[in-house]
């Protein structure tokens, strides 16, 4: 389409056509006779665009547009947005839709072309998966109509302006609280764990009564009152669970378009939410030269809300991270046993062997779980087949590197610390899944 006027612009067909007729007053030069030929097509021509202007612009008809999406986003998930366009003109149109969206989506040449039927009204669906979070721009949403006759196009401009947040991933929030109190929990990968333990606090002294578990016996209790007296126990609850997410300059490196610290923030989000349902505290602070973005755990109707806004906030500042200063500020500030749960990433058995015994102090004092990324793109690599004798070097080195993540695994496991190796996708279930272990099993 080509601008003529304002909002009025230029069908290819009307070109196509123009072309034609210039071409019938050319031949008349040699062919006297389809002079008048191309007269007569030139007159209808100019009679078909006035009355294609007459109906697009003069008649009373018109077209309403308006962009729907939510109040804010959710980062790497799939965010539906719908168009509704009412049609007020008394016969079909033809409509090219083009929305304005914002740069960091980077699609200049998002457009969507359809017909509505006259008083008509229809609604368009797309989805846009953001991978940054942050405040995301939309322009105008423009609408270019078109008669039957399709000779001129008319365009409608809605200031349809909006700045929307992006947040961790709220979507999968849902999802997985859903899930995590459900039955379909093994239909997405998550094991189903027997109790083998307990994790048990005080809470009464009753009487004896038959099927109660002789070792719970207080004798103190049964010889005061002379009658068999047991203690009563509960599981334990509300305790600390700490997500500690590394922001150094390892956590910057990107999978699916996603940085492992946004996949990070979003596995927080959601295992903060399960463990505040299965009535543990949640918290959460980062670290990389120094400890920030605190929220101390707790059990409270505004807790989710605070790490959500905490971790929008959240960003990479691509320094080395220091494990001692971690080491130190969690023995200042988490005097109780809690569960930590260490988003970070390891590429190398030195690069562990320089924090390993910051790592095996902490494990001391609390449960601690460390959790890094498989390098899903030399996966891929070393699983291909190899050609040439430089591919072959180039996957022996590659697997290499995956070996090495399975010695950093066996090296924490040998201290007795908790590890998780996993895909950067597959985190949050991951991540789920040995925290249902964790309470299963009554480990903390």
């Amino acid at each position: 389409m080509k601008k003529i006027f304002k909002n009025i612009y230029l069908q290819p067909r009307f070109f196509l056509l123009l072309a034609g007729i210039v071409t019938c007053f050319l031949l008349a030069y040699i062919f006297e006779n389809i002079l008048v030929v191309a007269k007569s097509l030139f007159y209808a021509f100019i009679a078909f665009c006035s009355v294609d202007i007459l109906l697009l612009f003069i008649s009373k008809g018109n077209v309403k547009a308006q962009r729907i999406l939510a109040d804010k986003l959710s980062n790497g998930d799939e965010n539906g947005i719908d168009i509704i366009i009412n049609n007020y003109y008394f016969f079909k149109i033809d409509i090219t839709i083009i929305d304005e969206l914002p740069f960091q989506f980077q699609k200049r040449d998002f457009k969507i072309i359809s017909s509505i039927k006259s008083g008509g009204k229809e609604t368009y669906s797309y989805s846009l998966r953001p991978v940054e979070r942050g405040v995301y721009a939309f322009g105008n949403l423009n609408i270019f109509t078109s008669s039957p006759i399709g000779l001129l196009t008319r365009k409608y401009t809605y200031d349809q302006g909006q700045e929307v947040p992006v947040y961790p991933s709220f979507l999968q929030l849902r999802k997985y609280d859903l899930l995590a109190f459900s039955n379909k929990l093994f239909e997405h990968g998550l094991k189903k764990i027997r109790r083998i333990g307990h994790t048990m606090e005080f809470e009464q002294i009753k009487d004896y009564i038959q099927g109660d578990d002789i070792r719970n016996i207080n004798w103190k209790a049964t010889a005061k009152k002379n009658q068999l007296m047991v203690n009563q126990f509960q599981d334990e609850k509300s305790q600390p669970v700490y997500s500690i997410i590394d922001k150094g300059r390892v956590m910057k490196m990107p999978f699916n378009a996603l940085s492992l610290l946004d996949y990070a923030i979003n596995a927080t989000l959601v295992i903060s939410n399960i463990a505040l349902k299965k009535n543990d505290k949640a918290g959460m602070f980062s670290f990389s030269n120094k400890v920030e973005n605190r929220v101390v755990a707790e059990r409270r109707s505004a807790q989710m809300n605070l790490i959500l806004e905490t971790l929008y906030n959240l960003t990479t500042n691509f320094v080395e991270s220091d494990f001692s200063r971690l080491y130190i500020d969690i023995k200042r500030n988490i005097p109780q046993r809690s569960l930590l749960l260490l988003y970070t990433n390891f590429e190398t058995l030195d690069a562990l062997h320089r924090q390993l015994p910051y790592l095996q102090a902490i494990a001391k004092q609390h449960l601690l779980v460390v959790i890094f990324f498989k390098n899903t793109e030399l996966l891929s690599f070393a699983g291909q087949k190899a050609i040439s004798s430089k591919d072959i070097f180039e996957q022996t080195i590659a697997e290499k590197f995956i070996y090495e993540k399975e010695l950093v695994v066996n090296e924490l496991r040998k201290y007795g610390i908790q590890t998780i190796l996993t895909k950067p996708e597959e985190l949050t279930l991951n991540t789920i899944n040995k925290y249902l272990e964790i309470k299963a099993k009554g480990l903390l």
